[in-house]
């Protein structure tokens, strides 16, 4: 177990587990609706209309269908940390920097909640 004095205590980690089940919440919304606009076929009935429109129009579904992929991809692997974020919370081990073992501001876990290194620690890595 990790020495109290370099954890939150289980209030602090309750509060935690809060934003991250919220912030689960609305990520996993948020790639449901990237996925249905990535499988809509997006016609418009611009049938009759020129080949070169016709033309530029596929092209420029192509290019929206890449980049919904890509932020689906983007969405699920924050997703994915934000569960690993809670995985942490309930073994009592969130909020501690993986890289010098001290906490993880307060402040910065509720605007990055699936963190895993301090202010401190990023800033080491540039």
């Amino acid at each position: 177990m990790v020495d109290e004095k370099l954890r939150y205590s289980d209030a602090d980690l309750a509060e935690f587990k809060e934003i991250l089940l919220k912030k689960i919440e609305k990520a996993q919304a948020d790639l449901d609706l990237i996925r249905s606009a990535y499988m809509n076929d997006l016609n418009n009935g611009t049938d009759d209309t020129s080949p070169t429109f016709k033309a530029f129009e596929e092209g420029s579904e192509t290019m929206s269908k890449e980049a919904n992929s890509q932020l689906a991809t983007r969405q699920e692997k924050f997703i994915r940390d934000l569960k690993n974020a809670l995985f942490r919370v309930e073994n009592k081990t969130y909020g501690v920097c993986k890289v010098t073992g001290k906490l993880i501001s307060k402040e910065r876990l509720k605007v990055v909640p699936h963190a895993t290194m301090s202010i401190e620690a990023k800033n080491s890595q540039r």
